[in-house]
């Protein structure tokens, strides 16, 4: 397995290094956190600026080497994250490019990648979350549409979205994973209702979505009818697979900063917290080498990454969450003060063995399909 960078790669880097420095001053001052509507226009606003300097279309167009490349150097100058455009560019548009029809992409794809639709996430619903495929929001066909009915929770984004890829049943007698179906909903639809959701570190990213007989066209299913487990397995995997490059970035420079105050403030003095340091300082490293296997593995399978990328996820959540525990340490009573560096990270970090699949999913994800162990009953 070749971990290297071609020359090509490298040349990649150093232009986008080169264009980040010069951009970057000029950005305004980010908006306050529980303005959305100001973030999702900030947000809009950098992904315009990167769709004018070429660089918009990485997430689908260019190699799971560019994609790391260039969410790792864009991490490492403090450029904006992705933010409102978390779901479509990482999540639903890699899906749409994967699996859409030429006429899906045409539509959906361009006004993304130019910063002017926002999409959010119907996965989750109330009494099936971590167990996706007991969701129950019905979608019954007539004629050229789908009228759809049920509830969504965790919606991300859901208050200032266009659009939401959403998984509905359209065959309620089929086993539970084959009667599932992808579609792609337009959040101004008559009969859609969005409720913000307020989270323990005081944000409100999500929300819930009801769906009182929302018609949606039959041409925005993506993928098959009652083939969307398989289409979502996609969504999945680019989620557990590229989406937390970033993260993993921000997490190592973190690790740099918390040795920086612990000399600062005389917790550096402490052996066992040197200790946890430098285990997640290793730690940390090893996540971003299985990073790159699992990039390097998914240039050879065509682009979409594997199961690997629930080895990864499985770790890096709780290694996040020792990353902000030990944070906590150093800070010592100041871990109390939210308006400290790294506090209102650690309450963010609880939610990370729950999002994207909980630990003890990815746990069955690794033994069955890695390890080829027997299904749980």
């Amino acid at each position: 397995m070749d971990l290297s960078y071609t020359p090509e790669e490298e040349e990649f880097r150093a232009h986008l290094r080169e264009w980040l420095g010069k951009v970057l001053p000029s950005l305004p001052p980010k908006p306050s956190p529980d303005d959305w509507p100001g973030r999702r226009a900030y947000d809009l606003g950098w992904q315009r600026m990167l769709y004018d300097a070429g660089y918009a279309d990485v997430h689908w167009e260019g190699t799971p080497s560019v994609r790391l490349i260039f969410l790792e150097e864009t991490e490492r100058a403090g450029a904006p994250y992705v933010g409102a455009n978390f779901v479509g560019l990482l999540h639903a548009g890699p899906t749409i490019a994967a699996e859409g029809t030429p006429e899906q992409r045409a539509r959906w794809l361009p006004p993304v990648l130019r910063g002017e639709e926002v999409w959010c996430q119907g996965f989750s619903e109330p009494g099936a979350g971590s167990d996706l495929a007991a969701l129950r929001t019905r979608a019954r066909r007539d004629g050229d549409d789908y009228v759809v009915s049920g509830s969504k929770i965790w919606t991300s984004h859901a208050e200032v979205a266009d659009w939401c890829e959403l998984l509905v049943r359209t065959d309620p007698d089929a086993p539970r994973h084959r009667g599932i179906s992808w579609l792609a909903l337009p959040m101004d639809a008559p009969g859609v209702t969005v409720r913000p959701l307020r989270t323990l570190a005081g944000s409100a990213e999500f929300a819930e979505v009801f769906l009182d007989d929302v018609r949606v066209p039959v041409a925005n299913r993506v993928g098959d009818e009652n083939d969307g487990w398989r289409v979502t397995m996609v969504t999945l995997s680019f989620e557990r697979g590229t989406a937390f490059v970033g993260e993993v970035v921000a997490c190592r420079r973190v690790l740099g900063e918390l040795a920086v105050t612990a000399r600062r403030n005389g917790r550096w003095d402490d052996p066992a917290l040197r200790r946890r340091l430098g285990r997640l300082n290793a730690e940390f490293r090893a996540l971003w080498r299985l990073t790159q296997w699992n990039v390097s593995e998914a240039e050879a399978s065509g682009g979409v990454p594997g199961v690997g990328g629930s080895v990864f996820k499985l770790r890096y959540s709780h290694a996040r969450q020792e990353l902000y525990d030990a944070a906590a340490e150093v800070l010592g009573a100041d871990s109390l003060d939210l308006e400290r560096p790294w506090v209102l990270d650690r309450l963010s970090s609880l939610s990370y063995t729950i999002a994207a699949g909980t630990s003890q999913i990815q746990r069955n994800i690794v033994g069955e399909r890695i390890l080829g162990l027997p299904k749980g009953r």
